[in-house]
C-alpha cells in the first residue's frame, strides 16, 4: 500500500493539486475504471478570483473554500491525501510526498502557480502576496492592524507608513484589490474610525506597462483606469518597483513611497516540480506539454492548468493564460482522453475556447470582454457577480457569498472585520517543527539519490 491507499488491479491516476483543473479532472473520471488519488497541501479547494474579498474583509475564508472530502464521500475509487509533493521519480513511477511514496500509472501535475518576485529577495521578504486563502487572511489582519496602529501612533512618518497602501501589479488581482481597499477607505474608515482622517490614506497602484489589464481590450483598460481614478486610487503606470527597504517602496523613476502595506500581485510563476528534466521546462517554469497534455519527454506524466505550457495554438503562441478557464477546459479534455484510452478510442487534442475576461473594480464598477463585445459599469458588475457566484462550489457557499454581497450592497458595510490569528499550543508547534524537519531530511536524501541516479543512468525518455 502507498500512503495507506488500497491496492487495486485498476490503473492508478495520481493528481497533484486540487485547483480548477484537478477538480474537473476528478469529476469527469468519477464513472471511469481508474483508481484516482488526489493530493494537495490543503484539505480544501479555494476559489482564487475572490481572494481579494477575503483580504478586504468582504467575505469569510470559509465562504470560498470547499473541503475535498465532501466531494469524495461516496466515491469508492477516488481518494484524497493531505500531502505536499517533494519530488517525482519517473523511472520508478512514484512520487515522494510529505506522507511517503505514492506509486502511479499516470501522473497529472496541476499544482498551479505561485507569486513571482523576479529574484528580489528584499521584496519577497517584505511584500504581502495574495495567492492563497491563508495569505489573503494574513493581508486582512495586516490592513486592520495597521488601521488600529495608525489611530494611536504619535509619530507622523510612522502614521503615514501605516496608512499608505502600495499595490504592485495592474492585472485583474491588482485592480480588484486596489478598488476594494479604496471602498474600505470610503465606507469603512469613516464609520469605524471617526476620529481618524481617512483622507490621509493613500492607495497607489504600480504597473510596469503603459496600461492596466494588459490581457484585456483597450476599452476595458481605459474603463478600469477611469473607475480607479474615480475611487481616488493613484495610478503609477510604466513604472516598476526597484527595491523595498526601511519601510519604503523604491520605484524605477526615482520616487519612493513610505509604506508598511506593500501588496505584491505583480506576477506569477509555475510551481516547481523536482525530479523532472530541465528540457521540459519553458517560460516561467511551466512544463512544456503537447496537445494531449503530456509533458515533453514523458508518456505517462501530464500537466494542466497554470503549470502547463502548451505550444501550437496560433492564438496563444506564448501559452494559454494562467486563469481558471484554461485549467477547467484542460481538465475536462484530459478526463475525456483517459476514458477514450481506456476504451481504445482516439484521443482528442485540446482546443481552448475563450469565454471572455472580466474584472471588478468596485460597487457597480466592472469591465468585461465577451467575444467582440465590451461592457463596463453596472451591467459588467452584475455579470461578474453572476459568473463568479455560479462557479463557487457548494450550495452553502453560494448562499453565504450572496448574503454577504447583498448585506454589503444595502448597508455599505463589511461584516468580517475581525483580526484573528491562529495559535497552536507549544507542544503542537514543536511537533510540527520536528515533522517538517524530518520531511525535509527525507526529501534531501531522496533528492540526492535521484540526482546520483540521473548522472549515472542514461536518459530513457
Amino acid at each position: 500500500m502507498s500512503a495507506n491507499i488500497p491496492a487495486t488491479d485498476k490503473k492508478r491516476i495520481v493528481i497533484v493539486g486540487g485547483g480548477f483543473g484537478g477538480l474537473q479532472l476528478m469529476e469527469h473520471l468519477r464513472s471511469s475504471n481508474y483508481q484516482v488519488v488526489l493530493i494537495d497541501q490543503n484539505n480544501y479547494h479555494q476559489f482564487p478570483p475572490l481572494l481579494y474579498q477575503i483580504a478586504t474583509a468582504g467575505l469569510n475564508p470559509s465562504s470560498i473554500s470547499f473541503p475535498f472530502r465532501r466531494l469524495f464521500a461516496r466515491r469508492k475509487n477516488q481518494f484524497f491525501r493531505l500531502a505536499t509533493l517533494r519530488a517525482v521519480f519517473p523511472e520508478e513511477k512514484y512520487i515522494q510526498t510529505s506522507i511517503g511514496k505514492i506509486s502511479y500509472d499516470y501522473l497529472v501535475l496541476c499544482a498551479g502557480s505561485t507569486t513571482n518576485f523576479f529574484g528580489n529577495e528584499d521584496i519577497a521578504a517584505a511584500a504581502m502576496p495574495m495567492k492563497t486563502v491563508a495569505e489573503a487572511a494574513g493581508l486582512r489582519n495586516a490592513l486592520l492592524s495597521n488601521f488600529e496602529r495608525a489611530l494611536t501612533c504619535s509619530d507622523e512618518r510612522e502614521r503615514q507608513e501605516l496608512l499608505n497602501v502600495v499595490v504592485v501589479g495592474g492585472g485583474p488581482s491588482g485592480v480588484e484589490i486596489a478598488g476594494a481597499i479604496a471602498e474600505m477607505r470610503r465606507y469603512v474608515l469613516p464609520r469605524d474610525y471617526p476620529d481618524m482622517d481617512a483622507s490621509r490614506m493613500h492607495i497607489y497602484l504600480v504597473e510596469g506597462s503603459p496600461k492596466l489589464l494588459g490581457a484585456m481590450s483597450a476599452k476595458a483598460s481605459d474603463s478600469a483606469r477611469k473607475f480607479l481614478q474615480q475611487l481616488n486610487v493613484e495610478l503609477l503606470l510604466n513604472v516598476m518597483v526597484s527595491d523595498y527597504r526601511d519601510n519604503t517602496v523604491y520605484l524605477s523613476d526615482g520616487r519612493s513611497i513610505p509604506s508598511l502595506t506593500f501588496i505584491w500581485v505583480g506576477g506569477v510563476r509555475a510551481q516547481s516540480v523536482p525530479g523532472l528534466g530541465e528540457d521540459c521546462l519553458g517560460r516561467g517554469g511551466r512544463l512544456k506539454v503537447n496537445k494531449y497534455h503530456q509533458v515533453a519527454g514523458y508518456s505517462d506524466i501530464y500537466a494542466i492548468g497554470d503549470i502547463a505550457l502548451m505550444s501550437g495554438d496560433p492564438d496563444y503562441p506564448a501559452g494559454h493564460p494562467m486563469m481558471a478557464q484554461p485549467a477547467i477546459q484542460q481538465g475536462v479534455n484530459l478526463a475525456y482522453n483517459f476514458c477514450a484510452q481506456e476504451k481504445n478510442q482516439n484521443l482528442r487534442p485540446f482546443c481552448y475556447r475563450d469565454l471572455g475576461s472580466m474584472a471588478t473594480i468596485g460597487r457597480n464598477l466592472a469591465v468585461a470582454d465577451i467575444g467582440r463585445a465590451h461592457f463596463a459599469g453596472f451591467f459588467a458588475w452584475f455579470l461578474w457577480m453572476a459568473v463568479h457566484l455560479r462557479s463557487i462550489l457548494g450550495v452553502h457557499n453560494k448562499l453565504a457569498v450572496l448574503l454577504d454581497w447583498v448585506w454589503s450592497y444595502i448597508t455599505y458595510d463589511r461584516s468580517n472585520r475581525m483580526i484573528m490569528r491562529a495559535k497552536l499550543p507549544l507542544v503542537l508547534q514543536e511537533r510540527a517543527r520536528r515533522e517538517q524537519s524530518t520531511h525535509w531530511g527525507k526529501l534531501a536524501k531522496e533528492q540526492e539519490a535521484f540526482l546520483k541516479e540521473q548522472v549515472s543512468t542514461p536518459e530513457k525518455h
